[in-house]
Parts: C-alpha cells; structure tokens; sequence
C-alpha cells in the first residue's frame, strides 16, 4: 500500500489576486529603489572621503 496521495487529493494554494501581484511588485520596486539609493548614497560619501584626504 502506498503512502502517497492521488493528484487529486492534494491541497492547491489558491491563486493570488491581482491586487496582491500588484502589492508586491510595488513592494519589490520600493525595496529595489531603495536599496539603489543607499548604494548611490554611500559611493558618494566614499568619493567625497576620497577627495578630501
């Protein structure tokens, strides 16, 4: 006797929404922007420091 179940036993996650795609590629875009941002920030501070000593 086997211990799996039939395909058609199995729990799906039910599909998302499309205002939750929508959430969290606004999620991915805020997180990207920032994460660009401090990146820039901190090469700034870097040629700055650089320029200075």
């Amino acid at each position: 006797m086997s211990t799996t179940q039939p395909l058609g036993r199995t729990p799906a996650a039910p599909p998302l929404r499309v205002r939750d795609q929508a959430r969290e590629a606004a999620t991915l875009i805020a997180f990207s922007a920032a994460t660009a941002s401090c990146l820039a920030l901190g090469l700034l501070l870097l040629t700055h420091l650089g320029l200075q000593g």
